[in-house]
């Protein structure tokens, strides 16, 4: 049954499920992976990770307010560039990132969830995934009021960590801080902080993701431009002091082989175990992978109305409002994705096509507003150029981290 998607999300929550799918997405899994890679400046990773984002968030945010409908990608490319066909292959990129981004936290989640009940993390992966499928098939609001929910859980986690770090004493030798700091532009040093900030550019998947949910947003032209930018504040501002007490707290080389970093903070600063901690990155991870079955199925869902192909998934239920098949084809992917391929990847594979996408979505927006530039929310011609060239040097350096 073909019909509109309900218009039932206001500010509120789609700012929460923002930050809700950036916070669930990685800090709580990938500290440990940056810290491998940058050391004591694994702050600065997250920093540029958040610098890379930020001028192509603001490109989201004025697309967004020109073309406020599902696969919102794949709207803005096959305007900005006249291709239907790029379109299409843009908006099935941004599925399969959001479909390998869900595997990876769903992966994580199971692993926190093992760590605090003892149950089997493939079983953990199959019941979390189904039951996560179920929700977002009832409906839009309820599946948001659960992120929102999920979101105030993991935020009050962090904040423990955060307390926790910074009141604990100080592991690092931090004399030797200033010399690495300094050294930034030092080849050696430069890659190391530039890979680490591919993996934590992982991190800030989300602000995306907010321009799918166009079709059940009200008033999307006003409403999704100040989500967007909100969310990726307040979700920059928490990764900037978790990380930094993490590195503050502990060893680096503990936080680089653990798998549970923000409860090995926990564990090292008050002692004891972390099975609460633990018990708060089940619901991080929980609410990353909602989030992101959400955002694919509409994205196939807004596909159905571009291309014969994919129309069997412009079908919504009749009581739901919800986009069922794709919903539940996403759902299945997204458990195989967690069960088939390791965590490290599949944030490497999410950040190279999510910067590519970028790249194009940046394109877009240039060539557009060259030809019209009024829009009711609208930025610099800078932001999209530096948007473009930010997005094309991270996009390079995760490729090469790759070869």
């Amino acid at each position: 049954m073909t019909e509109p998607l309900k218009r039932r999300i206001g500010l509120g929550l789609l700012t929460a499920y923002g930050v809700g799918v950036m916070v669930g997405a990685g800090i709580y899994v990938l500290v440990g992976a940056v810290v491998a890679e940058a050391g004591t400046l694994a702050p600065f990773s997250f920093l540029l990770a958040g610098l890379i984002a930020a001028p192509t968030a603001l490109s989201y945010a004025e697309f967004s307010s020109r073309l406020p409908e599902a696969a919102g990608e794949a709207a803005f490319v096959g305007q900005g560039l006249s291709s239907p066909r790029l379109a299409i292959f843009v908006g099935l990129s941004v599925v399969l990132a959001g479909t390998i981004s869900a595997g990876a936290v769903l992966r994580g989640g199971a692993g926190y969830f093992a760590a605090a009940t003892g149950i089997s993390p493939d079983i953990a992966i199959l019941a979390m995934g189904i039951a996560l499928t179920a929700v977002a098939v009832l409906g839009v609001l309820e599946s948001f009021a659960l992120v929102a929910v999920f979101t105030a859980i993991e935020i009050a986690g962090l904040a423990l960590v955060i307390w926790a770090g910074f009141g604990a004493e100080v592991t690092q030798d931090w004399s030797t801080a200033a010399p690495a700091i300094t050294a930034l532009a030092h080849p050696a040093v430069l890659t190391g902080v530039s890979f680490g900030a591919v993996l934590a550019f992982f991190a800030f998947i989300g602000f995306e993701d907010i321009v799918n949910m166009a079709e059940e947003v009200r008033h999307p032209t006003r409403v999704m431009p100040r989500a967007i930018m909100l969310s990726l504040a307040i979700t920059s501002v928490v990764y900037a002091l978790v990380c930094w007490a993490a590195v503050r707290a502990v060893p680096l080389q503990d936080l680089a082989q653990s798998q549970s970093p923000l409860a090995l903070v926990w564990q090292v600063t008050q002692g004891g175990n972390a099975h609460f901690l633990s018990s708060i990155a089940v619901f991080a991870a929980l609410n990353g992978v909602l989030a992101q079955i959400v955002m694919a199925s509409r994205v196939l869902f807004g596909l159905g109305r571009r291309t014969a192909t994919l129309h069997v998934f412009r079908q919504t239920h009749h009581r739901f409002g919800t986009p069922v098949r794709a919903t539940v084809l996403i759902g299945g992917a997204v458990v195989a994705a967690a069960y088939l391929v390791p965590l490290s990847q599949l944030a490497e594979m999410t950040s190279t096509t999510l910067l590519a996408v970028f790249i194009l979505v940046n394109l877009a927006l240039i060539l557009q507003k060259r030809r019209a530039p009024e829009a009711s929310f609208r930025v610099p011609m800078l932001v999209p150029v530096v948007g473009l060239l930010l997005s094309l040097g991270a996009f390079s350096t995760a490729i090469a981290g790759m070869l």
